[in-house]
């Protein structure tokens, strides 16, 4: 209720033509969601190291460099310790996140530029994947963002799969406004993993299926996706039993008979999912899928389906730590780790005397600080430089005179 009244206050005050009055609490508030945004997005990326000793990297804040790597050249990503040491005043395109990606500053697609911070690098990482977004353009309308041309206000949602960013009014379809999701898969992605048509049934966000005559020439189709060479897969095929069945072995218990076999196999052997969400599947569409949170760990890990995976170089699906969620939680949690509290942390290392003596000094402080701003607040002043450095040379000089009455006593 505070912050709604906060609002209106503004709104006023705007309406007014008056300059909008912001407290030190609001302007605090503001740094903190903004640090904390920032903290997101970088995931705890190094701004002083280059990424590229840590091989291909899960996730990591990327940026490719439109000096360096123009549109006719070879495209390439650097780490955020490359943009600061190595491309600083260069025009650079904010990738936010890649998974699997190795650092490409002073390599071979540099021409005669060598990293400042590892220039012992390879010519090529060739498990790298590329697309449009290393030049700047998103979407299947392949535009900047923001696009100076675009008079449309919309978002722009990553998917998941091939981690192109895309128009909200060029997927095809939107999830209801009512219900939240976390993820989404392309309509191209949603071609080539097909077999996610009979998971979004199930598990999916329901979505509203919204393109109009204006947009037909953006309707997203399967042969505007980025080249792949990936098998397009329906789903595993569901074998019989003793083509499934796993093969004997010495380490295995003796069975008599096949019978006995076949009966014990079918026991052991999991179902799957896969096969049983497919007798509901819904007729596919050439639009995106949204999914809830932890969606993943709903995907059936058998071992047809983990060949299928694996053939589609989708593994990562399985995994929840690939999640951009995953990765922005990272970024918090270390930043938090790091912003400890001082004084806690000089109290862990003090016997109780001197804890007792601190936070006597500490709060002592607080209240003659808060007293000596109280008066600026109250007579309307400004508080400037000078009353900060002046409260702390009179604090000090009190401190002074304390210390030496108490040795002039004890002498």
């Amino acid at each position: 209720m505070a912050a709604n009244g906060q609002g209106e206050k503004r709104s006023a005050e705007e309406a007014a033509g008056e300059e909008p009055v912001l407290s030190l609490l609001d302007v605090l508030e503001e740094d903190d969601a903004l640090e904390d945004e920032a903290c997101a997005v970088l995931g705890g990326s190094d701004a002083e190291k280059c990424s590229y000793p840590e091989g291909y990297v899960k996730r990591q804040a990327l940026y490719a460099c439109n000096t360096c790597t123009p549109k006719n050249e070879e495209p390439a990503g650097i780490c955020l310790a490359c943009t600061y040491k190595c491309h600083e005043g260069h025009h650079l395109f904010e990738l936010y996140t890649k998974r699997n990606f190795r650092c490409d500053c002073g390599n071979s697609k540099f021409k005669q530029m060598e990293c400042k911070l590892f220039p012992e690098k390879e010519n090529v990482n060739v498990g790298n994947k590329y697309n449009e977004n290393f030049f700047g353009l998103y979407c299947t309308c392949k535009r900047p963002y923001p696009d100076p041309e675009d008079e449309i206000p919309d978002e722009m949602i990553q998917c998941i799969v091939c981690e192109d960013w895309f128009h909200g009014r060029h997927l095809g379809a939107n999830p209801p406004e009512h219900l939240e999701y976390q993820e989404m898969v392309c309509p191209c992605c949603m071609g080539r993993c097909s077999f996610l048509w009979a998971y979004s049934n199930k598990i999916g966000v329901p979505v509203v299926t919204q393109i109009t005559p204006a947009e037909v020439d953006q309707e997203v189709k399967i042969e505007d996706c980025p080249e792949d060479t990936s098998t397009v897969h329906n789903g595993p095929s569901i074998k019989s039993e003793e083509e499934t069945a796993p093969s004997t072995s010495c380490d295995q218990k003796p069975i008599n008979g096949d019978v006995s076999l076949k009966t014990e196999m079918k026991s052991e052997a999991k179902p799957c999912k896969l096969q049983e969400y497919q007798e509901y599947q819904k007729p596919r569409e050439n639009a995106a899928t949204y999914w809830p949170s932890n969606w993943r760990r709903k995907l059936c890990r058998c071992e047809t389906c983990m060949k299928m995976y694996k053939e589609l170089e989708v593994l990562f699906l399985l995994d929840e730590c690939d999640t951009v969620q995953a990765y922005e939680h990272k970024g918090k949690s270390e930043e938090e780790q790091e912003s400890s509290d001082p004084l806690m942390t000089a109290l862990g290392t003090m016997n109780r005397i001197q804890q007792v003596e601190l936070i006597s000094e500490y709060n002592d402080l607080k209240t003659e600080l808060k007293d000596y701003l109280k008066k600026f607040a109250e007579e309307g002043k400004v508080v400037q430089t000078q009353d900060i450095q002046k409260f702390f040379e009179d604090l000090r000089s009190r401190k002074r005179q304390r210390v030496d009455a108490m040795q002039y006593y004890c002498s």
